[in-house]
């Protein structure tokens, strides 16, 4: 048997044991997207949205699903303990390990509604063709992460969802699951986090799905911070009503591969959507994002601003598309990538795309890349600033425009935090 025929095997002999299980339901959809998987492998550079994304890694391990995490004392301390760090404070927590729910804190604000196991639903099955991971997650997810926002609810305090792993011994496989549905003329801010702790390598591959009813205005957050041996893909589909509001912030840290495809489709009239993102990458780590804002209806504008902090021998891949449908004139579109290269062996491949078949439309899009103004960094030495300060200082400065965009003090505070403890290290490489 091939390397390639057994890696399968795994796969195959891990859906039939999940097969027996009470989590796994009796949806057909799932069978139908383990097929699809299995009939089309791994994604290849072969392939255009791949091209400059390497999964082999990612293909060349056999990964188990992740153990079920026990609530016994002693490894619920350790959880806990190993949890710490990634809590926002005045935040209540939703948290899942290893996909799958694990405490839930009394806190949840009023007007929101929690749940659990569903059935294998999402607009992410008319996505599944483009991307085989959401078949992978369609098969394989054990909880959803499901949260309703009541109509005409104003939901004050964020809710935080931890998708956190704990592995060790074999790769594990981790597939959590998000859906979030905001009622009409509702607002909710969501923190969506990724971490975890041990030893093993792991394949976190998410799907979130975002539906906004007419008038909602979502506030998004998503934070990931896995370690340098975690592979990190995430697929978020966002459905927005009639003059809706989706605003969202990614910001990415961690991982040894992390790829983030994003689908925004302005389906109701009015619907308006913000993109934004920062990525601070070193060592080998490789970040690519692949967006897609789908102007469907008239009156829609949309903005994104993507901007990335490349290190030691770091790759980073941007794709940001917009489409204008027919029938949506009167649209405004907005997208700017840029990427601040620290070392002369990191490297950026960006994309950005226009399809627009209306005729009264503003769309833009522009892309930067360089490294650290020689002019400032000499005004700031030139004025007694030592040579890190006056590096962070302007890294700061660079990416400042995103990072304000964090509406909750914490989180915002948190992250900061974790940005110069980054780049703490990709000092220490350019030392």
């Amino acid at each position: 048997m091939t390397q390639l025929a057994e890696r399968f095997e795994r796969y195959v002999s891990e859906f039939d044991a999940f097969q027996r299980e009470a989590a796994f339901g009796s949806e057909t959809e799932r069978t139908e997207a383990f097929r699809r998987f299995v009939d089309r492998g791994f994604p290849t550079t072969r392939e255009e949205e791949w091209r400059f994304t390497n999964v082999a890694p990612i293909a060349a391990m056999a990964f188990v699903r992740a153990p079920r995490a026990s609530h016994e004392e002693g490894e619920a301390s350790t959880i806990h303990r190993h949890v710490q760090p990634y809590l926002f404070d005045g935040v209540p927590l939703v948290l899942f390990v290893n996909g799958r729910l694990y405490a839930c804190d009394p806190g949840i604000p009023a007007g929101v509604t929690l749940g659990g196991a569903v059935s294998a639903l999402s607009m992410a099955r008319k996505h599944a063709a483009a991307n085989p991971f959401v078949d992978l997650n369609t098969a394989f997810f054990e909880e959803i992460a499901v949260i309703d926002v009541a109509p005409g609810a104003v939901v004050e305090t964020p809710i935080h969802v931890l998708h956190f792993s704990n592995a060790s011994g074999q790769p594990a496989l981790v597939s959590p699951r998000l859906l979030l549905r905001a009622g009409e003329r509702s607002q909710v801010t969501i923190i969506e986090s990724y971490a975890g702790s041990g030893a093993a390598p792991v394949l976190t591959n998410a799907t979130s799905d975002f539906v906004l009813a007419p008038g909602a205005v979502v506030h998004h957050v998503k934070v990931q911070r896995e370690a340098a041996t975690t592979f990190h893909v995430a697929s978020m589909f966002a459905d927005l009503g009639r003059a809706s509001t989706l605003h969202s912030i990614a910001v990415t840290f961690g991982a040894r591969i992390a790829r983030n495809d994003i689908v925004a489709e302005l389906a109701g009239e009015g619907a308006e959507c913000t993109l934004n993102g920062l990525y601070l990458a070193d060592g080998d780590a490789l970040v690519d994002t692949h967006t897609i804002i789908d102007h469907a209806q008239p009156h829609c504008p949309s903005h994104e601003v993507y901007k990335g902090i490349l290190a030691g021998r770091s790759r980073a891949v941007f794709n940001g598309k917009i489409i204008v449908r027919p029938d949506a004139q009167k649209t405004n579109a907005k997208q700017t990538n840029k990427a601040l290269l620290l070392t002369d062996d990191a490297q950026i491949n960006t994309k950005p795309q226009l399809e627009i078949f209306a005729d009264d439309v503003k769309c833009t899009h522009g892309a930067a890349i360089g490294q650290l103004d020689d002019e400032a960094m000499f005004y700031l030495r030139a004025r007694g600033v030592g040579e890190v300060d006056a590096r962070s200082m302007l890294i700061h400065a660079f990416a400042s425009e995103i990072l304000d965009g964090i509406g909750p003090e914490a989180v915002r505070g948190r992250v900061q935090v974790v940005m110069e403890e980054k780049l703490a290290i990709a000092h220490e490489e350019l030392s």
